[in-house]
């Protein structure tokens, strides 16, 4: 199959139309502050399910990024060597394996941290880091010195993607890489993880304050006319549109897994269950059923920090605060402790989009974007906004959510452990090798406790919850829920790379208290210097 001819992004909030693939990769936020999405969602070829239910899961990702790709951007051979190599780094053959956890209960899991740093966010990551190189050898042939293009590449992390986005792009020419995370609120081996890579392009910024407060600073310096002119800046997270791209594949993988299973009734629906902080990995699900994946439904998972669950609950109603005025919580899964869902405004203007009655598609297009714009407006100024009824409507015709607290995390661990005992598993999966009881870690089990509730009001629709992180990069949570348990043993579990990590020789930098995103604009021009001298 060849690739889609023209596929072109806009931004969600209506100053940037026309792009190409590599112009949304490579600046990754809008200046506008919006974040990009293509033009048109592509259909599915009409032989999609005979033809593509039994590719590799490489195979696979080609086909489904060739219809977001044009040929003359990435030439087909290109495509596959990028999205080859992105892989090869996985412990699976198969990449995303998927595993029976509840037989009577048609309950999968979609395992989804085979890769180098254990987390989902290497599927997408890894290939994004390979697309930054290829774009960059590409715009430096045949240049020297300063006519170099060199890359700033910065991001937020709550834990997964700082590390996932490191090792993606250590050791890289012509890129630098910031992450910046909330000092004492990732996992001690999730911080181990992101500081012991030493390699001179890989710089950590310690923030005082949550998550929210790394991704504000993020956005204020891609809203930086100044930094932008001189630093060439690049998103990881979860706004580039091609971390979104990437994690459309494992949709369609897990659906062929599912129906090739022996017994599988081919007139079953399912569901699939997302753990959602901010709301990229549930938005590559969205996109992959708009294309014709035949989900039923998508399930958002949230835990105590729960902004996306009250949307649904409130009647439309987005609000950063919850009733009781709380801000963001720390809750054992810390890659969810979110209070803003950035990716929903990438539904939120599809949903704009397809609601309004305007004759022409320019006029719907702008209108989404006004309409988007206003809200987000809001959000800053007054700490949320409403949207009306038929969006709304058009988000529940996709979504249901539901809320799992702390202790029915700890719960959900213990429970699983007791009773599940999947034997299609290989090495890497968590379980105990004397009680055989599988091990989830903390994120994972917020979605496998809301899969269950779905499944329960719909026990004939067979579940397909995805998996996070593995267990080993949440010590804590999952010795809580453990401790007790018979056959239970932490040392077992840990995989063979992570063992030791924390004593490692790390390198950070605490950006000053007060310092606000000026201050780390500062801190992140002065390193890129230092880097660049000690290159030339």
């Amino acid at each position: 199959m060849s690739h889609t001819l023209s596929q072109k992004y806009l931004s969600t909030r209506g100053a940037s139309y026309g792009l190409s693939f590599e112009d949304v990769v490579l600046k990754g936020l809008a200046s506008d502050g919006g974040l990009f999405i293509p033009e048109h969602i592509p259909a599915l070829p009409v032989n999609w399910q005979s033809e593509w239910q039994n590719l590799s899961f490489e195979e696979l990702a080609f086909q489904i990024m060739s219809l977001y790709v044009s040929e003359s951007e990435i030439p087909a051979n290109d495509l596959k060597d990028i999205i080859n190599r992105s892989y090869s780094t996985f412990d699976h053959p198969e990449r995303t394996p998927l595993i029976e956890l509840d037989s009577k209960k048609n309950l999968h899991l979609l395992e989804l941290f085979h890769g180098p740093t254990r987390a989902f966010k290497d599927v997408a990551l890894a290939f994004l880091g390979n697309l930054f190189e290829y774009f960059l050898v590409r715009k430096n042939q045949g240049k020297e010195g300063k006519e170099r293009h060199h890359l700033t590449v910065i991001g937020a992390t709550s834990g997964d993607t700082g590390s996932a986005a490191i090792y993606g792009l250590r050791g890289k020419k012509d890129v630098s890489i910031f992450i910046l995370f909330p000092d004492g609120r990732v996992s001690p081996i999730q911080q181990a993880q992101m500081t012991t890579v030493l390699d001179a392009n890989v710089h950590n910024l310690t923030v005082q304050g949550s998550f929210d407060d790394c991704q504000d600073i993020v956005k204020a310096l891609f809203a930086d006319p100044e930094l932008n002119s001189t630093h060439n800046l690049a998103a990881v997270n979860s706004i580039n549109w091609a971390r979104i791209l990437a994690q459309m594949t494992y949709y369609f993988y897990s659906y062929f897994s599912l129906t090739k299973t022996p017994g599988y009734n081919k007139d079953s629906k399912m569901r699939f269950v997302v753990p959602s902080g901010n709301f990229g990995d549930i938005m590559a699900g969205w996109f992959a059923k708009r294309m014709g994946l035949p989900a039923e439904r998508l399930v958002i998972a949230t835990n105590e920090n729960d902004i996306l669950d009250r949307f649904f609950r409130s009647g439309g109603q987005y609000t950063k605060n919850d009733s009781a005025g709380a801000g963001v919580k720390e809750t054992h899964s810390p890659a969810m402790d979110i209070l803003v869902s950035s990716n929903f405004e990438r539904l939120l203007w599809f949903l704009a989009f397809e609601t309004d009655s305007a004759a022409s598609e320019d006029e719907r297009r702008k209108n989404a974007c006004q309409s988007v714009s206003n809200w987000l407006n809001q959000l800053k100024s007054q700490g949320g906004f409403s949207v009306p009824t038929a969006v709304l409507e058009g988000a529940k015709a996709d979504f249901e959510s539901e809320r799992v607290s702390n202790d029915e995390t700890i719960a959900q661990i213990r429970s699983t452990y007791l009773s599940s005992f999947p034997t299609n598993l290989t090495p890497g999966s968590a379980r105990s090798s004397k009680t055989g009881g599988y091990i989830l870690d903390p994120h994972s089990a917020v979605g496998v406790a809301a899969s269950l509730r779905s499944g329960e009001r719909n026990p004939t629709i067979s579940h397909i919850s995805l998996s996070t992180a593995h267990p080993a990069k949440f010590v804590s949570s999952v010795d809580l829920a453990l401790r007790d348990q018979d056959g239970y043993n932490f040392q077992e579990v840990l995989p063979k790379e992570l063992v030791g990590i924390e004593q490692r020789e790390s390198r950070s930098t605490p950006v000053p208290a007060g310092a606000g995103w000026q201050g780390v604009r500062e801190l992140v021009k002065a390193e890129v210097d230092q880097e660049l001298q000690g290159l030339r």
